[in-house]
């Protein structure tokens, strides 16, 4: 159950050095080799390969997925799949959806502009803001909670934290009954839930990712500039960008203007018959707050990225900080992916890419740059936990194609990043 903010990819990749994986057929899963390689298809041209390997996605069970590429070539935009499974109506590749954790990005970005500013201090330690909010605050920096190396436990996706056991479907179905998912849980609850736990590690040991905190670089935020983390991010990130479709919802539980529905698939036993398909639009994800509760569009992501990676928003030694990166392992092997300060490097075939996911209920969606060309990325999953990781496949698939499978705007070597 996709119910809480966590890197997908992450845990996709994670997944996929671990076990087989779900082929792309939601009906009948077939086991095949993880791969995020792109579908295998004739040559074409790059708009019809982007195409099919888009609507692998649809094909992988998912309801709908619309994606933008933008790059010195002009943009392309398209989608599959319906918006609205009770009217069957097409999903509108202009509309807004719930972007997750890609909010990391506009957290991590605000903290940096505010280190610039010489307010914050990378390696302080975050007891000199928030005293006596951590217990070993003054052993934990803000560079720590940046790149998720300050081994706080995560009360948003661990059993025994801020939500009931969902893994359990009638536990789930429950939940889902008595209003689970509009209530609201502050960040303070997701602080005090989080601490109440033994850490998982002494802090800088290594990477666990925990939306946590972020959670805490929000409210680092708040006690610094005397605003909200929602204000002062769009004060310095969505208004200068002109990201005029992109805004935090905080405890408001609908989505404005058009958008997809997003379901949550409730898997109760093994027929057809077990399973029904949940509507969980309407939703509170005051829980992700800083970590992850943006709604925004595929043009409002792609002008941000292009904005942070061109240099519009970071001086360049600020940069070099946030794509200073350590490395995401499992089981001690390297998975491709590394983590910097709330921006991600994933390693494609042709090359690294520089950026986000992000997963609430409902709604996955995918935010990379390779320099010259930007690739933003919204799905509306649906199925078991199987069906959800051939989805997550595809997509991986997709950001393939959409950076690899064509050479023209958009080169590797344009990012000259740390």
């Amino acid at each position: 159950m996709a119910r809480r903010t966590v890197s997908a990819l992450i845990a996709t990749v994670c997944l996929a050095l671990a076990a087989p994986v779900a082929s792309a057929s939601a009906e009948e899963p077939n086991v095949a080799e993880p791969s995020f390689a792109a579908p295998n298809v004739a040559v074409k041209d790059a708009a019809s390969r982007r195409a099919e390997a888009l609507k692998a996605v649809t094909g992988a069970g998912a309801v709908a997925a619309i994606a933008q590429v933008r790059d010195e070539d002009g943009v392309w935009r398209a989608g599959t799949g319906v918006a609205d499974l009770a009217t069957g109506a097409p999903v509108r590749t202009d509309g807004r959806f719930r972007a997750g954790s890609i909010t990391k990005m506009f957290t991590s970005t605000t903290v940096l502009q505010l280190v610039g500013e010489e307010r914050i201090g990378l390696d302080d330690p975050i007891e000199r803001y928030l005293p006596g909010v951590v217990p070993n605050g003054e052993y934990i920096t803000v560079r720590q909670l940046l790149n998720h190396s300050s081994g706080l436990w995560d009360p948003t996706n661990e059993k025994g934290g801020v939500f009931p056991d969902l893994a359990d479907p009638a536990v789930l179905r429950n939940w889902l009954d008595q209003g689970g998912m509009t209530r609201t849980i502050t960040p303070a609850q997701v602080v005090a839930a989080s601490v109440a736990h033994a850490p998982n590690f002494p802090p800088g040991e290594r990477f666990a990712y925990s939306n946590v905190n972020y959670t805490l670089l929000g409210m680092i935020i708040e006690r610094v500039t005397g605003r909200s983390y929602a204000q002062e991010i769009s004060a310095r990130i969505l208004r200068p960008v002109g990201m005029n479709g992109t805004y935090f919802p905080g405890t408001a539980t609908d989505i404005r203007g058009p958008h997809a529905h997003g379901y949550l698939t409730l898997v109760e036993g093994p027929g057809p018959e077990d399973r029904s398909d949940r509507d969980v639009t309407v939703a509170s994800v005051s829980w992700a707050n800083s970590a992850g509760e943006l709604i925004s569009t595929l043009d409002d992501l792609n002008r941000f990225e292009k904005a942070l990676l061109g240099g519009r928003l970071l001086s360049e030694k600020l940069m070099r900080e946030m794509t200073t990166t350590i490395p995401v392992k499992v089981n001690g092997q390297p998975t491709g992916l590394d983590y910097g300060l709330g921006l991600a490097r994933l390693q494609l075939s042709c090359g690294p890419v520089y950026g986000h996911d992000g997963s609430v209920s409902g709604y996955s969606s995918q935010l990379w740059s390779s320099g010259g060309r930007q690739v933003a990325m919204s799905v509306t999953p649906r199925g078991d936990q199987k069906q959800g990781f051939a989805q997550l496949i595809a997509q991986g698939g997709f950001l393939e194609e959409a950076f690899c499978g064509t050479q023209g705007g958009g080169g590797h070597a344009q990012l000259k990043l740390g």
